[in-house]
């Protein structure tokens, strides 16, 4: 038990002293661990289990699965020495965040600068800050007013608009059609989620004419599309580097900030995979639906006829999941479910190669409850639920550079089209 208190006294030490860092990232490093038994794995839960502080980016699993940490220097040395006196395996998959944070913000800047056509189309190869992604979304419904209305969920809890995309065409009647919903953006650091779904939403209308596996696609349901489920976490990530790696909403709790945004559903809340202590990093919130974001989403949800498909994207990991989160427990439509999965993942690899592996959430990466998946199975009684984990398997993690956008969008896509081919008759 000594080395689980010295854990806990290094990440209260460091959170008071990062506070007072301007490049709070510097010096900064992933480490990943590797449990090879069940014994390392539950020795390396127990380690991290009351560890609140530490920014863990992968959770622990299942053995022989890599459970990535960012250390401070002020961490570093005591909790790797922590983790070898228990014969846990480590590596370092990014020597310096900050440095990669820095450079990337520098080749954006670069990028921001080169000659573009005045009236030059949204680029789809970058990240974009919340109003980009807004003026985006209003042009392209000018754009396809045919096919296209935009929606509001709610409003966020510092008074952004939770603004969606509705695509649906008149191929049927609209009223005949199933509906489905894609999200991405729950956690706020995770930018290849909104611009994986922002890419395929412009595909979906900027090929509709072009290509016919695209349209098949778009004729067969009412397509509701939500690229940033968390504006404020978001907009925040983009304030400096500093708040670049922020997961959480930006509700108030005491003197701590946030909630996990996918800790929140009314489903086994705050019983497994989630804190109770406000400042920790899956924080399931005073209660559940306590963020606006989520009871609106939710509501919203609820308020839609024939629901057949949901995708809650995430990065990273490389994992198509579907429920349950909350216990290894499979539930009755497990395998029609990962039958979905196994159609999607397939069709991605096709597509550059990338590997996905797939399962419940709870058997592929870790037990959580409060999730979006297991509510909307649950609850909303949409069969086809899914939690995505995007590119990649962590060289990079939560800091993607922007040219593996479109590469996801591509593969992601197929993986789509693959999926909306496989549920609509069933």
């Amino acid at each position: 038990m000594g080395t689980v208190h010295l854990l806990l006294g290094i990440t209260s030490l460091v959170a008071l002293v990062v506070a007072a860092d301007f490049e709070a990232f510097s010096g900064h490093k992933v480490v990943r661990v590797t449990p090879h038994t069940e014994k390392e794995l539950f020795t390396l839960k127990r380690l991290l289990q009351d560890a609140t502080q530490l920014d863990i980016w992968r959770y622990p699993s299942v053995i022989n699965a890599g459970v990535d940490i960012r250390l401070s220097p002020l961490e570093y040395e005591a909790v790797i020495d922590a983790f070898h006196t228990h014969g846990l395996e480590t590596e370092v998959m990014i020597p310096d965040v900050q440095e990669l944070i820095n450079h990337q913000e520098l080749e954006r800047t670069r990028l921001k600068f080169r000659p573009r056509p005045a009236a030059a189309a949204f680029d789809y190869s970058k990240y974009h800050q919340l109003p980009e992604i807004v003026d985006w979304m209003q042009t392209i419904s000018s754009a396809h007013a045919d096919k296209v209305t935009l929606f509001n969920v709610t409003q966020s809890y510092e008074g952004r608009p939770l603004t969606g995309i509705k695509i649906s065409t008149t191929s049927l009647s609209p009223a005949e059609k199933p509906a489905f919903w894609i999200e991405g953006g729950i956690h706020a650091r995770e930018w290849i989620s909104p611009a994986t779904v922002i890419y395929m939403t412009g595909q979906m209308l900027e090929q509709y004419d072009k290509d016919p596996t695209i349209k098949d696609m778009v004729d067969k349901f009412n397509w509701y599309i939500l690229p940033v489920t968390n504006p404020d976490g978001y907009s925040y990530t983009w304030e400096n580097s500093k708040a670049r790696l922020w997961r959480k909403t930006r509700s108030r709790h005491g003197m701590c900030i946030g909630v996990d945004p996918n800790r929140n559903w009314d489903i086994e809340w705050c019983k497994t995979g989630a804190s109770r202590q406000p400042c920790a990093e899956t924080y399931c919130g005073p209660s559940a639906f306590s963020e606006v974001e989520v009871k609106g989403v939710a509501d919203f949800l609820k308020a839609i006829p024939g629901i057949k498909g949901f995708i809650d994207f995430h990065s990273y990991s490389q994992m198509w999941m579907s429920p349950y989160g909350y216990t290894t427990d499979l539930p009755t439509d497990y395998e029609v479910q990962n039958d979905g999965s196994l159609a999607a993942v397939e069709a991605l690899e096709k597509v550059n190669g990338t590997k996905y592996q797939h399962g419940t959430l709870a058997r592929t990466i870790y037990v959580s409850s409060g999730s979006s998946a297991d509510w909307t199975y649950a609850k909303a009684g949409i069969k086809f639920s899914y939690g995505v984990e995007l590119r990649d398997t962590g060289k990079y993690g939560f800091l993607l550079p922007d040219d593996q956008i479109e590469p996801s969008g591509v593969e992601t896509l197929a993986a789509l089209k693959a999926l909306a081919e496989y549920i609509y008759d069933k």
